[in-house]
């Protein structure tokens, strides 16, 4: 049990940490989207929809580049 926790599952858990961040990550971008969207104009639900695909696009790069990011540093201290 305690080999998983070790840097041989590296990519293991910079897969899990990306599932785990994905979500709140995705609805804070495409919050902060449509606040500044209403702002300037009246957004309907086909412009909202746009925004969440751009909101999860956005959120599936940045949380893989930081969960993998975080994990090569916390795992290269362990090697």
């Amino acid at each position: 049990m305690a080999d998983i926790f070790s840097a041989d599952y590296q990519y293991l858990w910079a897969v899990v940490l990306a599932i785990a961040l994905y979500l709140p990550v995705r609805r804070l971008i495409w919050t902060m989207m449509v606040r500044r969207a209403a702002r300037t104009t009246d957004i309907d639900e086909k412009e909202q929809e746009r925004l969440r695909r751009r909101a999860s696009f956005t959120a599936t790069l940045l949380c893989f580049i930081f969960s993998f990011l975080y994990t090569a540093t916390l795992f290269d201290g362990r090697t």
